[in-house]
């Protein structure tokens, strides 16, 4: 598939291999395996990514990835689902382990947590109601109208960056949501006009929720989606990603795209 990334060169591998010989003993990588159980959060709010299932079970893209991530480190994944916006703090405050939840890498982010190798490369959408006669040409035209956004992702940055703060789009015409489905169901609802989200969960939620449609898509604030690691954790980082090249070479990672994407 196109939009699964090479994840690593031959060079890449073999910076991991000279960290395997330097780096320090991994502490925190020992405790995982003795304990059985990685502790993982995520967002179950954001199809077909991760969500609850009309049976009430964890499913979607990331959670597949992580759960056969788990499986080949030889532990087992404690799920704690959470506030997109809380999950980068929980990893810096050692609640859990790691977090997956369509994390874009970005370099204020990079400042405080690790990242894996990327698995995903992803657009961002403008999701509005099939009834809306507005135009949206370019990303900058939804400075007219009430906009939704999930908050603390890289939509909600660039909403903030790009448009509010260049007084482009009034304040209080930026909706923030905890949760993606509530900012949909508030679309669906009239409420706001317009939903700023990744393009792949953007489509799901149309489908999920009905009445809804996609209105412009392209790389704005989306890119590379990682796994967030704890900062400086080297050892639990290459651990994940030399399982992220397997998986991409034995061809998981694009199976798990044809599954949830098409």
């Amino acid at each position: 598939m196109k939009r699964f990334l090479g994840l690593m060169s031959l060079l890449v591998l073999a910076s991991l291999l000279l960290a395997s010989c330097g780096g320090a003993s991994g502490s925190h990588l020992d405790t995982i395996k003795q304990n059985g159980v990685i502790k993982v959060g995520t967002s179950a709010d954001y199809p077909p990514f991760e969500y609850i299932d009309e049976s009430g079970n964890r499913v979607g893209f990331d959670i597949e990835l992580m759960e056969e991530i788990a499986r080949r480190l030889g532990v087992t994944v404690e799920w704690v689902d959470m506030p997109f916006d809380s999950l980068i703090a929980g990893v810096q405050e050692g609640k859990i382990d790691a977090s997956i939840s369509a994390f874009n890498y970005t370099e204020e982010r990079d400042q405080v947590v690790d990242f894996s190798e990327p698995y995903y490369m992803g657009e961002d959408a403008f999701l509005v109601a099939e009834s809306f006669t507005g135009m949206i040409a370019a990303p900058e035209d939804v400075a007219s109208f009430k906009v939704g956004v999930q908050t603390g992702t890289t939509q909600d940055a660039w909403l903030t960056d790009s448009l509010v703060a260049e007084g482009l789009l009034p304040e209080e015409n930026l909706f923030r949501y905890d949760r993606a489905d509530q900012a949909a169901l508030d679309l669906k609802n009239g409420r706001i006009d317009v939903m700023m989200a990744d393009y792949i969960p953007a489509a799901a939620l149309a489908e999920q929720i009905g009445g809804l449609k996609i209105a412009y898509q392209a790389v704005i604030s989306s890119g590379p989606t990682n796994i967030v690691i704890p900062e400086g954790d080297a050892e639990l980082k290459q651990a994940i990603d030399e399982i992220l090249v397997e998986l991409e070479s034995e061809g998981f990672i694009e199976a798990l795209g044809l599954k949830y994407f098409q």
